[in-house]
């Protein structure tokens, strides 16, 4: 299998682990147990710590696709994908900001979990669209 799809196998586990653990961990904000919420806290730190290092090579392995938009804008490329990535970024931002501060019910964590719905909604027809390639790439024998 070639290395771009490995790549993009594994962020679609890591994707599904940050975002279950995401819903879990707002879901336990609004129980009672510091406990839980603490479990699905460190969960989703490292679910979505494993999904960022994914999206970094999966944005190296396509940096030809961004360099294209710098040099010569939208144009035909994909306005769904061009969305995703700033969507995306925002999400990270909030993230990693929540990590230096107690992001238990605040107004950034509400933020970063309404921006991770979105991303979630984007992101999978990001990859439904490209549910036959992944399909085709699990026949390589390369």
């Amino acid at each position: 299998m070639k290395r771009i799809f490995v790549i993009d196998w594994i962020l679609i586990v890591v994707f599904i682990v940050s975002a279950i653990s995401g819903f879990g961990l707002h879901v336990a904000g609004h129980g009672s147990s510091h406990e839980i919420w603490h479990n699905w806290a460190v969960f989703h730190v490292l679910g979505s710590i494993l999904f960022l290092i994914a999206v970094i090579f999966h944005v190296a392995m396509h940096l030809e696709w961004y360099k294209g938009i710098i040099k010569k804008g939208i144009g035909s490329k994909s306005k769904v994908t061009a969305v995703l990535s700033v969507i995306f970024l925002l999400l990270s931002v909030t993230g990693l900001a929540l990590l230096g501060i107690n992001g238990t019910n605040s107004l950034l964590g509400l933020w970063h979990y309404k921006i991770g719905v979105i991303t979630i909604v984007i992101a999978l027809g990001h990859v439904i669209k490209r549910l036959p390639v992944f399909r085709k790439s699990l026949n390589c024998s390369k």
